[in-house]
């Protein structure tokens, strides 16, 4: 199982507490990953990739074993320790200011 750990705003809107656990068939990629988590929670779609072109939102990054994965091509696969479930990936929301 995949574990997933999602910002408290994106927790609330889907009604979730705590992390998530996904299971994949099949490499896992980021895209892999988000699909099947905008599956599971619908409500999902379109807050952490744009609906028409599949793009990270650009206030959203994603992190797993200590590394900034945001700018990773989507078919990339993630950390081994993330697809073995030992270490969760993290959907972070950035903070933006002036």
């Amino acid at each position: 199982m995949i574990r997933v750990i999602l910002p408290t705003p994106l927790r609330a809107l889907a009604h979730l507490e705590g992390e998530v656990q996904i299971q994949i068939d099949g490499p896992v990629t980021q895209r892999a990953l988000l699909d099947a988590l905008e599956a599971r929670y619908p409500v999902l779609r379109g807050t952490i990739r744009d609906r028409e072109t599949g793009r990270r939102r650009a206030l959203v990054r994603f992190y797993a074993c200590g590394q900034d994965l945001s700018n990773e091509a989507p078919d990339t696969p993630v950390p081994a320790a993330v697809a073995a479930g030992a270490e969760p990936f993290l959907i972070v929301g950035a903070i933006a200011g002036g």
